[in-house]
Parts: C-alpha cells; structure tokens; sequence
C-alpha cells in the first residue's frame, strides 16, 4: 500500500462511482478498481460494497478512508514545511471566506496580498460556513475567514477586526428621515433576514433576541444583494455589516441607512487554521495583514453610504 493507492480510496469515498473517481485520480477505471481491490486483499477486510447503480463503503471502509485523508494530508504537511523552509513567502494557499463577508471584503485585502507576497498563489473558496469548518477538517483548506465564536477545539482563531452592523431602510420609511437610532430602538422592528445556514443570519438573530425584535415573516433571503433589493423595493428593513456599504459597492438610492447612537450590533471576524498545521507562523504573518485595513473602513458613523443627489437641469433659452 502507498501514498497513491491511498488517493484513489479518498477519491472513490469522495466521488461514491469508480469512473468519477478514476477520472479526478487521472487513471483508467480498471486501474483504480483494482488498486482497491488490492488494498483490500492486502488489509483482509472489504472495503467497497459494489452494486449495479452505486459504490457504497463499508463500515471499516469509511473510517480506512479517513485515516487515509489524515495521512494524505499530513503528507502534504511535510512538503509545506520543505517549501516554507526554502522561501516562506511563496508556494500555493488555500483559503476559505463566507459568501457575505467574501465580496466586500476581499476587494480591500487582495491588492495589498499580492503587493505584500507577490509570490504567493492565493485560492479562495467562497463556502457557508458549516462546509468552510468541513473542508479545513479534512485539509481541503489551509485556512478561513470566519466568523466567531467557533467551537472547534481543533482549530486557532487568530481575531482580525469587528465588523459593526448598519440599519437599512426604504427610502419612504419613517426611519429615513433620521441618521442614527438607539439599539434597543430595535425591540419595536421587525427584519428581513437571511435563509438557513448563513452565519449573518445567526448573527441578526442574536441582536433580534437582545433587543426584542423580530423576524419578518414569510421571506427569507439567499443573499445579502437579494436583502439590499427588497429593502430598496419596500419590502422591510434589514441589518448590513458595514463593508457591504462600503465603496467600492455602489449605493443603492432607495436605501437608507442608519448608524447606532450607542453601542452598534457586530460580527467578529477571525482567520482559522488547524492547530497541527504547519504554517502556523506564516498564516500569523498573513493575518497582520489583512488586518491592515484602510483607515475608518470599519468606522460606522452616520452617513455611511450617502446618497448622490440628482442632477440639477439648466434650462436655456432658444
């Protein structure tokens, strides 16, 4: 048994179909097959019960399957540490980042990677979270931004910045016509808010319960874009992270938003990695600096993303 043969079992317990398997390992399918045949006749225990329609693995087969992607993976490990040692800042990074914070904040960290570790090939996966803390289980990711608190006692959270929330209003609202409000002002609102499975909806839900308001019936939203369109379409109100205002985002003229006069709601943002890893210090590093953010990005003051005001028409005589 070697390191390949240990890839096709992973592939084949990803992928659930010798030809899909076979494809992603660059192999014919008669290969693969019988390189797992092979492991199972070398380990006396069957690994793969193959039916007409499906390949399922056993029960043993299973967890062989995840001591082979801890293997594969700390593998990996080893060649990081060689590359590391030869130039710390160069080799491949792969990071994950939730799809509400993803867009916003990206745009303000990528310049300034690529002026900081021109050398570095960074990979983003934009993932929920739940799929984020999957694939940095299974060292798919080197590391990922998220949100706290995470309860993984398997993974470091390195705190890169708060990231305060701003209330947003149709225009015709009655809120519209003031720049801030008190939090607990909330306890009379009711929000729209995010589908299952979003970290930003659990995190409005927190201020919701804290402060006594409520979920707006009815509709749930795929989106934070999809959120800012029905508040542009008088459809409710919502809470926004405040980089999802910033520039270079484009504010939306039907939307009116509101800072907090005391203390503004807010999500913690960390970078995680696994606490075996062994780019412990060089993802340190990178974490100083995507926490060095332009100044007052995260600074939610009244007035957050003004509206431009129509264009004043001359008339001229003929």
């Amino acid at each position: 048994m070697n390191l390949r043969d240990l890839r096709y079992l992973v592939a084949l317990a990803e992928h659930k179909h010798f030809g899909r398997a076979a494809e992603a390992c660059f192999v014919s399918q008669p290969t693969l097959s019988t390189q797992i045949k092979k492991i199972e006749d070398e380990l006396g225990v069957t690994l793969v019960e193959r039916t007409p329609r499906r390949v399922l693995l056993t029960e043993v087969g299973v967890e062989i399957a995840q001591r082979a992607r801890e293997v594969l993976n700390e593998v990996e490990q080893i060649r990081s540490i060689a590359r590391r040692t030869r130039d710390p800042e160069s080799g491949t990074l792969r990071m994950g980042i939730f799809p509400t914070l993803a867009p916003y904040l990206l745009p303000h960290v990528v310049p300034r990677l690529r002026e900081r570790l021109p050398k570095l090939e960074l990979l983003l996966t934009e993932e929920k979270t739940e799929v984020l803390l999957r694939l940095l289980r299974e060292g798919k990711l080197d590391a990922a931004i998220m949100a706290l608190p995470l309860h993984e006692d398997s993974l470091h959270a390195e705190f890169l910045f708060e990231e305060p929330f701003v209330l947003a209003v149709p225009g015709q609202h009655a809120l519209a016509t003031r720049t801030q409000l008190k939090l607990d002002e909330l306890g009379t609102l009711k929000l729209l808010l995010l589908e299952e499975g979003h970290c930003l909806r659990d995190q409005a839900l927190e201020v919701c319960h804290s402060t006594g308001a409520a979920e707006r019936s009815g509709f749930r939203a795929t989106s934070l874009e999809t959120l800012r369109q029905m508040v542009a379409a008088n459809v409710g109100i919502t809470l926004l992270p405040i980089l999802a205002v910033r520039p270079p985002v484009a504010c939306a003229p039907d939307v009116h938003l509101l800072g907090f006069s005391d203390h503004a709601p807010s999500r913690r943002i960390a970078m995680v990695w696994r606490k075996s890893t062994a780019m412990g210090a060089f993802l340190k590093r990178l974490g100083e600096v995507i926490k060095d953010l332009p100044s007052g990005l995260l600074d939610a003051q009244p007035g957050v993303c003004r509206k431009t005001p129509p264009a004043r028409v001359t008339k001229h005589s003929a």
